[in-house]
């Protein structure tokens, strides 16, 4: 990553400004609310001004799409990884229960940022919950794959019931203690992974 110096040169290390403001953004819309942070107090904590906010975001819902693509890729990185390393995918599914707790139990944390958008965000229609309806195929595809490698029956409807229970363990971490929500959540998954013919315990 680097940015360009008024010499036109290349600064390797330094966060450009684009990215720069996405940081920001994430920050504030995940504590705060996104209806709740404008452009000028993400402008603010920058430090640039509107003209350089613009050239990088025509709109705020252009940023918030940026956001929730960033928070989406970090977390299918985090599955993805946990697939990788597990030894099968009983095993990544208790992982993902712990990696759910352990997210659950950080300071500041305020359940799903693509439940928080859609709350927000009404119109179905909107490239906000595109992107929301985008990250939550992703899962249910990934989960029902998970599923079928251990040998379950029904993974559409297994993989449904799987992102439903993760939905409730994001909701349970913030709302609820957090220290039960890992041992909770992988006691449901395999539950419903059982009931579908998978391979789970």
């Amino acid at each position: 990553m680097s940015t360009t110096t008024s010499a036109g040169r290349k600064t390797p290390g330094t966060p450009s400004t684009r990215d720069r403001i996405l940081e920001a953004a994430t920050e504030l819309f995940y504590a705060y609310g996104i209806r709740a942070v404008s452009a000028d107090k993400i402008i603010e904590r920058v430090g640039i001004t509107k003209v350089t906010f613009y050239r990088h975001f025509r709109t705020k819902e252009d940023l918030v799409v940026a956001y929730l693509e960033h928070t989406a890729a970090q977390e299918r990185g985090a599955l993805d990884e946990i697939r990788r390393s597990a030894g099968d995918d009983a095993e990544a599914f208790r992982s993902f229960a712990e990696l759910v707790g352990t997210i659950s139990c950080q300071p500041g944390f305020r359940g799903c940022a693509f439940i928080n958008a859609a709350a927000e965000f009404a119109d179905p229609s909107s490239a906000v919950r595109k992107v929301v309806a985008d990250h939550r195929a992703w899962y249910r595809e990934t989960f029902a794959a998970m599923l079928g490698e251990l040998g379950a029956s029904d993974v559409e409807d297994a993989a449904d019931e799987m992102l439903m229970l993760r939905d409730g363990a994001m909701v349970a971490g913030y709302l609820s203690e957090p220290t039960r929500v890992a041992r909770s959540l992988a006691a449901a998954i395999v539950a419903v992974a059982s009931a579908h013919g998978a391979a789970v315990h």
